[in-house]
């Protein structure tokens, strides 16, 4: 396909041009830089979760697709062992890739993930190749559209190219990934976000091996919707404990039985020992695990209902989703807040446009950010305007389902 007809293809129809515009604006940013050369142009999307809300982490299932928000990155691939990476409006992140060992001062920082994937594709026996880059991004931060694994995933795709001949799978990418945030970035992140934004398209995933992941790309186009994350501009600054108490009290329920994750129980295990488990680990802990099992499950009819075309029951499933995320896994607000809680106006606006149809849900981790919903076309007007009544301008934005993950977009002669 020529360069227009790709455009379109990963980013939508009618995009080309503005796509076209970005990538150029890209390659003169790097060469204002770094000098001239031919460059290699590259690309990993944001994710969307669809369904499995907080279940990757106890190795359940889920339902992701891949955005046509990415972050792009013109390269220069250098014969020597460093990276170094610039993107729009930040500095530059340098590192030597002859030393692969952790280094506790880069915690947190896009620098820890560059040596955390590079480390993550040398211990799975892969090589390394110093490069340069200049990376834009238009994947919204702290959208639950998974800026950071986009990121992981474009110096995962980025290596495997110009080291590996593209010989690393997707899938073994979206691991490094893992590897690099969990051990090099210090945050300890399930997996769904890296293979979502790695394989690209709709992907139901079950994790029950997280060395071999079940997955399943499902080609399907939902015709007559426009899919809208809503940014509901809640603070995610100090929202850590909230977010770690979700996994930490899944857990602590598996530990009861002696296991690891809930995964490895049932839920009649769960109801079977309810009296001791309330009083040990408080009711909150014992919904959470009650919502893992329920929306693993639902994670999987809702990729069948996908499979066979069933719209109707897929929204039914969605709207099922967020209010077992509202209910039972309690991440629509953070208690003791109650001034904050965006996510509830957010939710009960789109109920109201909506009434019977579409479907609307907390959209990521939860407690702020974005909710999600997909909207029949004939409401799209009424329900953008309605959203920037209450959350400002551009507070919006409709999302493209993307057919791929990282990918070698094209090379860009001197």
């Amino acid at each position: 396909m020529d360069i227009q007809q790709k455009l379109d293809w990963l980013y939508g129809d009618g995009q080309a041009e503005f796509q076209k515009n970005r990538y150029d604006s890209t390659v003169r940013k790097f060469r204002e830089l770094y000098g001239s050369g031919d460059l290699l142009m590259f690309s990993a999307p944001g994710r969307t979760e669809i369904g499995g809300n907080h279940t990757d982490h106890n190795r359940g299932c889920v339902l992701a697709a891949a955005v046509g928000l990415d972050v792009i990155a013109a390269v220069r691939p250098e014969e020597n062992d460093i990276i170094r990476v610039r993107s729009l409006g930040f500095g530059e992140d340098t590192v030597d890739i002859s030393d692969l060992s952790v280094h506790p001062e880069e915690a947190n920082t896009s620098a820890s993930l560059i040596r955390g994937v590079a480390a993550g594709m040398a211990k799975a026996g892969y090589k390394l190749k110093g490069f340069t880059a200049f990376t834009t991004s238009n994947v919204l931060k702290g959208s639950g559209l998974s800026s950071s694994a986009s990121f992981e995933v474009l110096i995962g795709t980025i290596l495997s190219h110009i080291a590996n001949d593209g010989k690393v799978s997707a899938v073994e990418i979206a691991k490094i990934a893992q590897f690099a945030e969990n051990e090099y970035f210090g945050k300890p992140s399930g997996l769904m976000d890296q293979m979502a934004s790695s394989v690209g398209g709709f992907v139901g995933i079950d994790f029950a091996d997280t060395n071999g992941p079940g997955i399943k790309s499902i080609p399907f186009d939902i015709k007559g919707y426009d899919l809208f994350v809503v940014d509901t501009k809640g603070d995610h600054a100090d929202l850590t404990p909230e977010y770690a108490a979700v996994p930490r009290e899944m857990k602590d329920i598996a530990g009861f039985f002696g296991k690891d994750v809930l995964r490895e129980i049932s839920k009649s295990d769960i109801t079977d020992n309810i009296c001791e488990l309330r009083t040990r680990f408080g009711d909150r802990a014992v919904a959470r695990a009650y919502h893992f099992f329920d929306e693993s499950e639902r994670a999987v009819k809702e990729a069948e209902a996908l499979d066979h075309g069933d719209i109707d029951a897929f929204l039914a499933l969605v709207n099922e989703s967020g209010d077992s995320s509202y209910k039972y896994l309690q991440n629509i607000f953070a208690p003791g807040d109650p001034r904050n809680e965006g996510l509830v106006i957010g939710l009960y606006t789109a109920k109201d446009v909506l009434g019977r149809r579409g479907a609307s849900r907390v959209h990521g981790g939860g407690f702020a950010g974005t909710i999600q919903a997909f909207v029949p076309t004939d409401l799209t007007d009424e329900f953008v305007s309605r959203m920037e009544k209450v959350f400002g301008k551009d507070s919006c934005h409709r999302l493209f389902i993307r057919p791929v993950g990282g990918y070698y977009v094209m090379e860009v002669k001197e």
